[in-house]
């Protein structure tokens, strides 16, 4: 059921395309509420940076990280994937 969450989902690519730095962008991204000009900030990035790492995740997996019902979706499908790679490790 987990897998196939994950794969409506990131129809358009597979959350393991994304490489640490992306998912760090990520993170950070939700840690500021989706705020562009904080997230670039902490990240020590230019805002225009920023905004072309998230049209960059927009292409790989079909969610844009700035509106918040995507958002979330994409926040659900990472702790899935989290889960499912945690319960993979203990068997």
């Amino acid at each position: 059921l987990c897998e196939l969450f994950l794969q409506e989902v990131f129809k358009k690519g597979d959350i393991t395309l994304l490489d640490s730095e992306t998912i760090l962008t990520i993170n950070k991204f939700f840690e500021n509420d989706l705020n562009v000009s904080e997230t670039s900030r902490q990240l020590f990035v230019h805002r225009n940076t920023l905004v072309y790492r998230l049209e960059k995740i927009y292409k790989l997996t079909g969610l844009d990280l700035r509106k918040f019902d995507q958002a979330i979706i994409f926040k659900v499908a990472m702790m899935v994937h989290k889960y499912l790679v945690s319960n993979s490790m203990k068997i």
